[in-house]
């Protein structure tokens, strides 16, 4: 029996009649495709100041992390340990993967850049993994990092040079709503759950925030972006909602919305959200941020200029354009500000 496409989504995605689906970049830009390759683990050898290693997290549903481990954590003296960043990736829930280029790329020079090391989570996917599957599997890391801490778990790198109490977490576009998600929920369990596991901080970068009704950034419809575009926001939406939702209210995807409980009434860590002028939904991230300040939380923005959705994660684009290059450096600097002032 001969299967058929029922949808796709900009290049990225195509869902089958059988259920089956088709995640290979198919678009006719080549630099997005190198974007996508898988970079293999270095495992124990250091490329540029970096070891990586994948490990599995849950092999009941798959789950795995990629540990960035930088060289300087050798050095510092035995009793000395450094923090961490976990990574929760985007690609609107239904695409994307932790050892991507684009993430290798940056990450890589975070991770040198702070001193830090790096978990990047790999979660279930929708359509076949709805949300919130996607918010489970990124908590179900910080329960998989409590366990190794505890001694529960083994895993040599993160035993040996993670100080457990200063985590950070960090996503990008649809990332950024699992920061607000993994947050919140790490917030709301009492400290002896996850001891000695501390989220002291979280950063946002372009978090995926819609509405019901179109913002003006996505009216105005800046030039397409194969990282963003009008077709992906509203497919992987369709795509990634819990069964029987079709609203872009749902609070995963507007916290600050009718349906999302009130933001005064729940507990956070401290938050930097960073926005980029030319995202197409640019006014959205703002009114979350605006949302967050209104309620009384800790957090801050910040702005790039004259670049767009995602523009940090294009290594091309960083290397030939004056201006991605050094709105990427100045992304980084804030990142390194704000993890060092919740350490």
């Amino acid at each position: 029996m001969s299967k058929e496409v029922i949808d796709e989504v900009s290049g990225w995605l195509r869902v089958f009649s059988d259920g089956t689906v088709e995640r290979r970049w198919s678009g006719e830009d080549e630099q997005v495709l190198a974007l996508t390759m898988p970079v293999p683990p270095s495992n124990d050898t250091f490329v540029d100041g970096v070891a990586t290693k994948d490990v599995a997290v849950n092999e009941e549903t798959g789950v795995w992390v990629r540990i960035y481990l930088p060289q300087t954590a050798l050095q510092q003296h035995e009793n000395q340990r450094v923090g961490m960043v976990i990574h929760l990736h985007g690609g609107g829930f239904c695409i994307s993967h932790a050892d991507w280029q684009m993430y290798y790329h940056f990450y890589s020079r975070l991770v040198r850049a702070s001193n830090v090391i790096c978990v990047s989570v790999d979660f279930r996917l929708a359509p076949e993994h709805r949300l919130p599957a996607a918010c489970e599997d990124s908590f179900g890391a910080l329960l998989w990092l409590r366990s190794v801490a505890r001694g529960e778990t083994e895993e040599p790198w993160l035993t040996r040079y993670a100080d457990f109490n200063r985590c950070i977490l960090m996503g990008d576009s649809s990332g950024g709503n699992l920061v607000h998600e993994v947050g919140l929920r790490a917030q709301a369990t009492p400290p002896d759950l996850l001891h000695p596991v501390c989220v002291r901080g979280g950063i946002s970068i372009h978090p995926g925030y819609v509405r019901s009704e179109r913002s003006q950034s996505e009216k105005e419809h800046p030039p397409d972006s194969a990282l963003l575009t009008l077709d992906m926001v509203d497919k992987f939406l369709k795509l990634s909602a819990p069964e029987g939702i079709s609203t872009r209210d749902h609070p995963i995807t507007n916290p600050m919305g009718p349906d999302a409980p009130p933001l005064k009434d729940l507990k956070f860590p401290r938050m930097l959200v960073a926005i980029a002028d030319r995202d197409l939904i640019r006014d959205t991230e703002l009114e979350y941020y605006e949302a967050m300040k209104s309620a009384g939380h800790d957090v801050e923005v910040f702005r790039s200029e004259n670049v767009g959705h995602s523009f940090y994660l294009n290594e091309i684009a960083i290397k030939y354009d004056p201006n991605t290059a050094k709105e990427t450096s100045r992304l980084l600097q804030a990142a390194d500000r704000f993890i060092k002032s919740c350490f």
